[in-house]
């Protein structure tokens, strides 16, 4: 299995550098990637941690497009007034500064000057966002008389339409509760599930989610009638149908700040007595 696992990520790792070239531009080297060929190129690449956007013109020049902020923190948009210019008064006030919406914006234009030209873009491009989380959690659906929190962990990867304010997605879970003195249960969950967004704007977004699917590798504790350890390991698969809810909050142009509740309720686990205390903070960022 691990020599699978590297195999894999050696051969995206060598499909990426084979992919991107090295520019100077402005006495600064940088990895790039060719998105979109055509009257003007749309290069781009991931610099110290940020994306970083930059257009080629048919003559070789190679302009940067900025995003950059006031004295007050308010985004000065630079980015529109350069496409604009370069696409000789093009509209640009809707276009985001991001893979998606430049190639759509850049796509029109190429189409528009060589009618030969190809279109890199697709009406339901899939988009991808990373998130990771911590908090607290009573474990709902499990005895827990004492009612106690303990550490929780998590990751996930949520798939949706790729268009400007996608509304429907899915996601991959993966959560780890951890045990305590006072409460000597763990468990580590996968999950697949549904989220729709019912207040959906570019800053903030509020959505119900569902888990539709879930396999659970639990440990637990367990003292004897002569007072002696047991450990046992269990291996559960659910369709439980966990509900909850969420919120993700813009903070910069990729990314946001999410808080889950993430186990509400159940419809076909029942609660073991105690209020769900099931909640998260974290961050996630477009991929």
């Amino acid at each position: 299995m691990k020599k699978i696992l590297f195999i894999a990520i050696f051969g995206l790792s060598l499909q990426f550098s084979i992919s991107q070239e090295t520019y100077t531009i402005e006495d600064e080297k940088l990895e790039l990637k060719t998105e979109v060929e055509g009257k003007l190129d749309l290069l781009w690449g991931i610099i110290d941690g940020s994306y970083r956007y930059f257009i080629r013109t048919d003559n070789g020049t190679i302009t940067e497009l900025k995003n950059s902020k006031d004295s007050n923190k308010n985004f000065l948009e630079e980015y529109k007034s350069t496409l604009s210019n370069l696409t000789g008064g093009m509209p640009a006030d809707k276009v985001k500064l991001t893979l998606y919406s430049l190639r759509v914006y850049l796509d029109n234009y190429n189409a528009s000057q060589d009618s030969n030209y190809t279109s890199v873009s697709t009406k339901s491009k899939v988009g991808l966002r990373l998130g990771f989380s911590g908090g607290l959690t009573n474990n709902p659906f499990v005895g827990n008389p004492d009612n106690v929190k303990t550490l929780l962990i998590g990751g996930e990867l949520e798939v949706f339409e790729a268009n400007n304010l996608p509304r429907h997605s899915g996601f991959f879970q993966a959560r780890h509760a951890f045990d305590s003195d006072d409460f000597p249960y763990s468990t580590t969950e996968f999950s697949i599930g549904y989220r729709f967004r019912v207040i959906n704007k570019s800053a903030f977004s509020l959505y119900a989610q569902v888990k539709l699917a879930t396999l659970n590798l639990s440990n637990i504790t367990l003292i004897d009638e002569d007072d002696m350890e047991i450990k046992l390991d269990d291996t559960s698969f659910d369709v439980p149908f966990i509900f909850g809810i969420g919120s993700d909050i813009k903070v910069n142009d990729n990314g946001y700040i999410t808080i889950i509740y993430g186990e509400l309720f159940a419809a076909f686990l029942d609660n073991q007595g105690n209020f769900s205390t099931d909640i998260a903070i974290g961050y996630k960022f477009n991929l």
